[in-house]
């Protein structure tokens, strides 16, 4: 979720009342160190810092307990170790995914990293490196062993693209192995998806895509027991020209494009003619073009401007999302 996770999303998603916890995006250990220029947005925790989760990532292990000895401080619900992400430049720092290639060496940083901190530490990995469930049960357990206190698994290998389904079994028999909360993600399109996943075999879920894709996706699975601001359509145009405001307000300049480009990446697939959408989009060099762009398509396209929200029904409470 990297250009994705931060705080212009997070208001966006409070609009429409919010979620249990929002994860940052990955905050690179070494530049939270070094105070480059953009770590205080990265670490801007609002509009809700109590319920958000710091996400580092880095290869060295003096450097992340050191950063998570600086959150420490900052209200949060957490710091969270990312040993999940595949991306070749952060696998190539020995970053992300790599940590899972040695027991080892990730139980000695989380031993560090764990007497760094005195909130709840979590980590973000994969099966592993290769799709061995023993593999990954003994990888667990030597986290849990170390202190970790809570796993979140996606579940496909290191090397695995979204092109392979993502093995929710797995999460269930980490769930069955360690007594530590275990969060599953992956392969979550719909309302429907997040139900059913949620009354499985773990203790919560995580989403992604979906959330920029549909803001809304926490009130619409949890509106019959908790407040929400979710009526039975949504503007689509009002949401989307409301981003725009938000990034402006609460992104350095230098990464408004970039940032505006992923989001508009998933949210214009509610269009039907969201490819076409998203292509002109990307053309455009600045926010306020983008925003006359918006404008301009919702006014030749009046029909794709409300989407209707239907809300899920349940035999039994719903879960926690």
């Amino acid at each position: 979720m990297a250009e994705i996770s931060h705080r212009a999303l997070r208001e966006l998603i409070v609009s429409f009342g919010g979620c249990d916890e929002y994860y940052t995006e990955m905050i690179s250990a070494g530049a939270l160190l070094g105070g480059g220029p953009y770590e205080s947005y990265y670490i801007d925790g609002g509009p809700c810092p109590g319920r958000v989760v710091y996400q580092l990532a880095g290869a060295d292990e003096g450097q992340l307990a050191a950063a998570a000895a600086k959150l420490d401080w900052v209200e949060k619900a957490g710091i969270d170790i990312n040993m999940g992400c595949s991306a070749p430049a952060i696998v190539r720092t020995g970053a992300g995914v790599r940590w899972m290639d040695s027991p080892d060496k990730a139980g000695q940083m989380i031993r560090r990293v764990r007497r760094a901190v005195t909130g709840r530490l979590s980590v973000k990995l994969r099966i592993g490196p290769r799709d061995d469930p023993e593999y990954l049960l003994r990888f667990c357990r030597r986290l849990e062993s170390e202190g970790v206190e809570q796993i979140t698994l996606h579940p496909r290998t290191a090397k695995e693209k979204f092109k392979r389904r993502a093995r929710w079994e797995y999460v269930g028999l980490l769930r069955g192995a360690l007594g530590i909360p275990v969060v599953g993600n992956g392969d979550i399109n719909s309302a429907e998806d997040l139900v059913r996943r949620a009354a499985g075999d773990c203790d919560g879920v995580m989403i992604g895509r979906l959330a920029v894709r549909a803001p809304w996706i926490f009130a619409q699975v949890r509106g019959p027991v908790l407040p929400a601001v979710l009526p039975e359509t949504v503007n689509l145009e009002e949401i989307a020209l409301r981003f725009l405001e938000l990034l402006a307000q609460y992104q350095p300049r230098d990464f408004l494009l970039s940032r505006a480009r992923r989001f508009f990446t998933y949210f214009c697939d509610n269009l039907l003619w969201g490819t076409y959408l998203k292509t002109l989009l990307a053309r455009e060099p600045e926010l306020s073009a983008m925003a006359r762009l918006l404008s301009v398509f919702f006014r030749e396209h009046p029909e794709q401007r409300d989407l209707p929200i239907p809300q899920v029904r349940y035999g039994n409470p719903p879960p926690p999302a």
